[in-house]
This record gives C-alpha cells, structure tokens and sequence, in this order.
C-alpha cells in the first residue's frame, strides 16, 4: 500500500512538471535562419545542453517578417498558456510593433531574460569609393534617395543607427532609401552584389564576413572603438551616434509562475556555466543579463525611448 501511494504521489508530481521539465522546447525566432535572432534561439538551448541544464531538446521555428512582428503573432497564437514556450527578441522587435502599428506587442508574452548586447557596424563593399564615415555622409549629402542602405527590419537597430546619422547631419530620415531584410547574410550578399551602397548590421553578423574579405566596416556605433575592427566609432567620427542591439527570451502569454521561475533558474544557470562564456566570446556578443522583473522594467523604458527616437527620427508619428 505504501509503495502504491509513493508511486502515485510521484506520478502525479510528474504530471504536474511535465510541461516545464519532460517535454522538448518549443522555440520562436521572429527572424530568418542565420540571423541574430536565429542565433539568440539556438544557442542558449546549445550551451543548456553541454550543460546539462536542460537537455529535453528544442524545436524551432524561424518566421522572419515586419520587424519580427509576424513571428511574434504566431508566437503568441499558437503557444498561450504553453510554459514550455519562449522566444528569442530583442529591440529590434520593440521598433517593428511601433513601425507595423502591430496589434499583438510584448504586452502578450512573458518577459524572462535580456541576455546580450551585440554593438552594430557601418560595413560598405570591399571595392566601394566610400571609405570612412565622412565619405558616406557626403554622399548622403548628394543625393540622399541614391544611398542605398540594407540592413534589418524598418524600425529596428540598423535603421535607427542610419535615421540618426541623417539627423546629425541635417537630413530627413524618412527620406532615406532604406531596404530591409531578413538576416544578415541577406545583406552582405546584396552589398557585394552592388545592390546597396551601405549596409548595417551586429558584429555578431558582420566582424566575420570583414575578416574573410567581403565586406569593409567603416565604423562602430558602440561609445569607443571595438577590438579586432580597425574603425572608428561614430562618435570618435563626430556624430553623437551610440546605439547597441541588445537581445534576450520572453515565454508565451499567461505561462504559469512556475513555468516562469523554471525558466528563469535555468537560464541563471546558463549564464553563469563556461558554455555561455565561450558562446559569448565566439559570437562577439557582449553580456547584457538581465532577469525577471528586472528586464520586465528595462523593457517598460526601452518601449519608450525607442518610440522617442522613432518620433524624432521622422520614422513614425
């Protein structure tokens, strides 16, 4: 009898962690395969696994789209009340919403952790005539509409980093011929084809692409300069341009507290593990924990200072 209780009383514990602890992940990333939020995705569940944090596996699903507004909707459909649920972000997706007037916004997930910073480059082709920033502003200055800019979703980091160096310089930002795309291998492929005169992306992205010879990078957007990237920082160039992409993992809508904790102890763990460390420096990311209520009210302010900055860019009203 006793041995029948202690059984059924363990089952019933198991049943109740099932979706938090015996099931694979499943796994958003609102952007296309080979992009920053495919990496933010997939490599934190890679570190858990060498770990030993969780090792259940994941599946994945990449749906790139307006800003990663489109990931996000399906995200948010397909998984409410799923606490095995996450997704990768970051500020990208906070522009998106706000550029695509989104009707599902982070309101609808469950913010867990902001775990990188990954600081941006100004990378033009190999056999461009522009060679420093002061060349691209002087083009900007020219014609404008003629400056081909790729880079990331309308809105995001990459956009941004281009509608203030237009401001500096008294330009219209809306007025910039910007062209995004879904991951950052899509963009180095049209800059090398000469489709677009200037590209913008992460070091994660671009540092790679630099250092086997396809792309020059002119600049930086982090305060000062970068190493193993011989360019100067916006700012060391005289514009008062600074602006990180930073990314992290929210859980589905109305995942239970548990859920909630269950993911925040295992992503603690994470954090903390050599794994992550050597993610962190092979990737060239910076690290940007933050975990809980803590990212909960980063995201409350960055909600507001990226609207500010799209206002003032002329990029939205």
């Amino acid at each position: 009898m006793i041995r029948t209780i202690f059984a059924a009383t363990v089952a019933l514990s198991l049943a109740g962690l099932a979706p938090v602890y015996a099931e694979p992940a499943v796994v958003m990333a609102p952007g296309g395969a080979g992009g920053g939020y495919d990496a933010m995705a997939r490599l934190p569940f890679d570190a858990m696994n060498k770990e030993g944090i969780f090792t259940d596996g994941a599946s994945f699903t990449n749906k790139g789209g307006a800003g990663g507004t489109i990931g996000l909707a399906e995200f948010v459909s397909s998984n409410t009340g799923n606490d095995n649920a996450v997704m990768s972000m970051g500020v990208i997706i906070v522009g998106g919403i706000l550029m695509n007037n989104s009707p599902v916004t982070l309101d609808d997930v469950t913010p867990l952790v902001r775990l990188t910073n990954d600081t941006g480059v100004v990378a033009v082709a190999t056999d461009s005539p522009i060679k420093t920033v002061e060349d691209l502003v002087a083009a900007m200055k020219a014609d404008l509409g003629a400056v081909a800019i790729g880079g990331g979703s309308a809105g995001g980091v990459d956009h941004i980093v281009m509608a203030l160096i237009a401001k500096e310089n008294g330009l219209e930002p809306a007025k910039l011929n910007y062209i995004p795309y879904d991951s950052g291998a899509e963009v180095v492929t049209a800059l090398g084809g000469g489709a677009l005169t200037v590209a913008v992306s992460g070091v994660s992205e671009f540092k790679a692409m630099a250092d086997a010879g396809r792309i020059r990078i002119i600049a930086v957007t982090s305060e000062g300069r970068v190493d193993g990237i011989d360019a100067p920082s916006l700012k060391e160039a005289g514009l008062n341009v600074v602006v990180g992409n930073w990314r992290g993992i929210v859980g589905a809508k109305d995942m239970s507290p548990e859920g909630r904790q269950v993911w925040l102890d295992r992503f603690a763990k994470m954090h903390d593990s050599a794994a992550w460390k050597d993610t962190l420096a092979k990737q060239g990311w910076e690290d940007a924990y933050l975990s809980g209520d803590e990212f909960v009210a980063f995201l409350e302010t960055e909600k507001v200072r990226i609207g500010e900055i799209l206002k003032e860019s002329g990029l939205v009203k």
